[in-house]
């Protein structure tokens, strides 16, 4: 019933969201200090792991060729395959659960602690909105961080098939424009809008309906990080499905 409970206050503050918006003024302040924190926040830690990630893909995909039958592109092929279509989306939205998630559940909740969010609507404004609108709102340009990840992840196959020796600069190349489907991109970017509006919302709830004090907040931290990352798997699977089954 506990689950069941989460799931519909989950969804009512989802709805409240939207009502009895915030002055655009001060709306305006908070939406950039959130792409701040957010966004800009995040593009060291998503740029350094993007490039190595797919220098390892490539290292990988080329020690496993052992057939001399199998042509060479096959590495830049795998390596576009696997950053476009799950890594770039997926995994560092994973990884941002972990970084982003935690940040909104920590900020939140210490306002809930402190009690800045009861003086909030003692003062008649709207506190979710106030609070998880901007970061909705932010998490709009987190297409733009993914699309940095595929262009580093490509880059970083580059680089080590390259400068490693396992492949050449013209095999790579013609293994990234071979068989290069358009669709896949639209839906790398359909599953990053999706997984957004999940890190926006589900942190920002376990840090707005937590009780207790400075201890709970990390805990309301380490369970909205579990549960980010299980319904970002589980849409995972359901929009492969959807989209591309």
């Amino acid at each position: 019933m506990k689950y069941l409970h989460n799931i519909g206050t989950y969804f009512i503050m989802i709805k409240d969201m939207f009502r009895r918006p915030t002055k655009w003024s001060v709306l305006k302040t908070l939406i950039l200090k959130d792409i701040d924190d957010l966004i800009i926040g995040s593009l060291g830690i998503v740029a350094f792991i993007g490039f190595f990630v797919g220098g390892v893909v490539a290292i990988q995909t080329s020690l496993n060729i052992s057939n001399p039958l199998i042509p060479k592109y096959l590495v830049g092929f795998a390596t576009r395959q696997s950053i476009i279509l799950e890594f770039a989306p997926t995994f560092i939205s994973i990884i941002m659960a972990g970084k982003v998630g935690s940040f909104i559940t920590s900020s939140i909740g210490t306002m809930r602690v402190t009690e800045q969010i009861d003086a909030l609507e003692v003062m008649g404004i709207n506190a979710i909105n106030y609070l998880v609108f901007p970061k909705f709102i932010a998490l709009t340009l987190y297409p733009f961080v993914i699309s940095i990840a595929m262009f580093l992840g490509i880059l970083g196959g580059l680089a080590a098939c390259v400068y490693g020796g396992y492949g050449t600069l013209e095999d790579y190349v013609v293994g990234i424009q071979n068989d290069f489907i358009p669709f896949h991109m639209a839906y790398a970017f359909i599953k990053t809008m999706v997984f957004a509006f999940i890190l926006a919302t589900i942190p920002s709830f376990y840090g707005y309906f937590m009780k207790g004090g400075a201890l709970e907040v990390g805990k309301a931290s380490t369970t909205s990080f579990v549960w980010t990352s299980v319904v970002i798997i589980l849409l995972n699977f359901l929009l492969t499905s959807l989209l591309l089954g």
